[in-house]
């Protein structure tokens, strides 16, 4: 598994990693199945993953993701020295929908609980603010942060659904490793926002949630002429083209899919191998346009 930087840590990860959400969302596989998901990217030399706290059915199933990552890793009998978790706070499950708070209070409170979540023994790897809370400045959000990268709670902070402007904001607060964005075929925002030459210029890892548009668009990989042809001449998926386009965009660009099946991550992970010539990049770029 080739490896990269994350952000100006010296730390390497491996260029592909593991998004935990779908092994903890409505329709997820059994614990064991899931597990064995976690386990098996692992043995593929995948060294992060990346979680949340409200990867979750609802509050009462709070930091299920956390704990299920944990368990994985502990009872992994590989190496597991050089795994890093990357996890996130600051959204709400209230009856399985999705909102916002940026209360400091809160997010002090769910620090402590992901870092119980994920063994409650050593730091947690990245504790990354999930989306700002416009009823609470960034600053005071991530006053609590702060507080627990002093405290030896969190080691590095990355942030996710932020603008430049917000991510210049909460490095006067905390240094700031990495930015987590939507970024797929059908949302290329962060190419035209700033964000991705941001974290180019300031050697900050870009990490694109939903890399293969989600689980609702995902079928529609195929639909795209243009991936399906070059999936087919270099012997790969259409997930495997995607994955090397995103790759292709930016040094500083880590994909995260999600998988729910042990073939999925054998997939994806094939991505690493997939080179895209500048013409190729530019036929992807105009289908998606």
């Amino acid at each position: 598994m080739e490896s990269k930087h994350l952000g100006n840590t010296g730390i390497l990860i491996s260029a592909i990693g593991l998004g935990g959400m779908p092994l903890s969302l409505t329709g997820r596989p059994p614990e064991n199945d899931a597990i064995s998901v976690i386990q098996r990217a692992l043995d593929l030399g995948v060294t992060f993953i990346d979680s949340a706290d409200a990867y979750c059915l609802d509050e009462s199933d709070k930091h299920h993701n956390e704990k299920l990552i944990a368990k994985a890793i502990q009872e992994y009998s590989g190496n597991k020295n050089n795994v890093v978790v990357a996890t996130k706070g600051g959204l709400m499950r209230p009856n399985g929908s999705w909102a916002r708070n940026g209360n400091p209070k809160h997010l002090r409170e769910t620090i402590r609980g992901s870092f119980e979540a994920l063994g409650g023994e050593k730091a947690i790897d990245v504790w990354q603010y999930h989306a700002p809370d416009p009823d609470y400045s960034i600053e005071e959000s991530l006053a609590p942060v702060k507080e627990a990268v002093k405290s030896g709670l969190i080691r590095f902070v990355g942030v996710s659904n932020f603008s430049v402007e917000q991510i210049k904001r909460a490095r006067n607060v905390v240094e700031v490793v990495s930015v987590q964005n939507q970024y797929n075929p059908w949302y290329r925002q962060p190419e035209f926002d700033g964000v991705l030459e941001y974290c180019e210029r300031e050697t900050l890892t870009f990490l694109p949630w939903s890399p293969l548009g989600g689980s609702r668009r995902v079928k529609s990989l195929k639909e795209f002429t243009v991936i399906a042809n070059l999936a087919q001449e270099k012997e790969v998926s259409v997930y495997c083209i995607v994955l090397a386009w995103l790759r292709a965009k930016s040094s500083c660009i880590v994909p995260i899919p999600g998988a729910t099946k042990v073939s999925s991550i054998e997939d994806s992970v094939q991505a690493v191998k997939v080179k895209l010539t500048a013409e190729e990049m530019g036929q992807i770029d105009k289908a998606t346009a």
